[in-house]
């Protein structure tokens, strides 16, 4: 990351008490507005001293549970109720998010995987710069919120390690990743977005991180948006930050169950393009060498299908959505047992 200082501003104060609502200020120079910014929504919720939050939703714009638990909590929560500081941002891809789109129609990027980001980059790169040379240095615990997006369904899960992080922060993330009390907990191979993604920049900021993975479908989903909102509900008590109440539809939290992908055999791809006929379902047990789904060619309709096979054995964790397909296409990932 360069050392220059954001473009990017906010009428926003971070050290002032009080509940502020405003945007953060995108520069965007357009034949239509030639002096413009796009706005990207951005609360801060401050008071007296204690623990900064940051939460985050909209890293992909098609991941929705999270914007809609992050824009029911900055409407909830109360001054009075804060001990430190909770910053919050629904839109983080704000480009992305308006679009409901993975990545940004302006720069086509994936936010996730660009971290540190560019302060004289393209809007994407500018935003991802802007969470970690200005947001990031002001937080101690980060929440990350997505789901599978338009092309992916995941399990309620818990994200638990994007980066390398230090034995302490690991005890505080999987705490913090019970305490959420989602059904499934998940630990990412390592090099999952080598180190780019917003979670591997909050752990290389000494922060502790979780995400999560709630959903997906391009729809918002009750029952991971429940889980969603009980879980940040629970962490931002258990951090000290948040005294509010119990919500009227929150229920107790869930054992949550440890998974972990050991290596990137547990992803599964499609090798052919075609229509995707999955064979098992979000949730079941799988074996290796398993018929995991076919991909059909309706254009030679006498060639018999492509099959795919698990090339290791576990829980379906994720399934891909839409029918068509592309070789390449991910189809499902597994989880398997981990013992912490």
């Amino acid at each position: 990351m360069s050392d220059k200082p954001s473009r990017l501003s906010t009428r926003i104060d971070f050290e002032k008490d009080g509940k502020q609502c405003d945007y953060l200020q995108l520069p965007h120079s357009v034949h239509r507005s030639a002096y413009g910014w796009l706005p990207v929504p951005l609360v801060c919720i401050k008071n007296g001293e204690g623990p900064t939050v940051l939460l985050s939703s909209g890293v992909h714009g098609d991941e929705y549970e999270g914007q809609v638990t992050l824009s029911k909590l900055i409407r909830e929560i109360e001054v009075d109720d804060v001990a430190g500081r909770i910053i919050i941002v629904p839109m983080a891809n704000y480009p992305a998010a308006k679009a409901g789109l993975r990545t940004s129609p302006i720069d086509e990027l994936n936010m996730n995987r660009v971290f540190p980001g560019e302060a004289d980059g393209t809007p994407t790169l500018m935003l991802a710069h802007y969470m970690e040379s200005v947001l990031m240095p002001l937080t101690d615990y980060a929440l990350d919120l997505h789901s599978g997006g338009s092309s992916l369904m995941y399990l309620p899960t818990v994200i638990l390690r994007a980066a390398e992080v230090t034995d302490e922060v690991e005890r505080q993330v999987v705490e913090l990743g019970r305490v959420f009390g989602a059904p499934y907990g998940f630990f990412f191979p390592p090099g999952q977005g080598g180190g780019a993604t917003n979670m591997a920049a909050q752990a290389r900021n000494g922060i502790v991180p979780i995400g999560t993975e709630m959903g997906g479908m391009g729809a918002v989903t009750p029952e991971c948006l429940r889980v969603c909102e009980g879980g940040v509900r629970r962490v931002l008590r258990h951090i000290g930050v948040w005294k509010g109440p119990v919500g009227p539809d929150e229920q107790p939290p869930v054992e949550t169950r440890m998974l972990t992908a050991e290596t990137w055999e547990s992803f599964s791809y499609a090798n052919e393009d075609g229509i995707f006929e999955p064979l098992v379902e979000l949730g079941d047990e799988v074996e290796k060498g398993q018929l995991a789904a076919r991909l059909h060619s309706p254009a030679t309709p006498w060639r018999e299908p492509a099959e795919v096979r698990f090339d290791a054995s576990g829980l379906v964790v994720c399934k891909r959505v839409p029918g068509m397909t592309e070789r390449g296409d991910c189809l499902f990932h597994l989880g398997a047992d981990f013992e912490i």
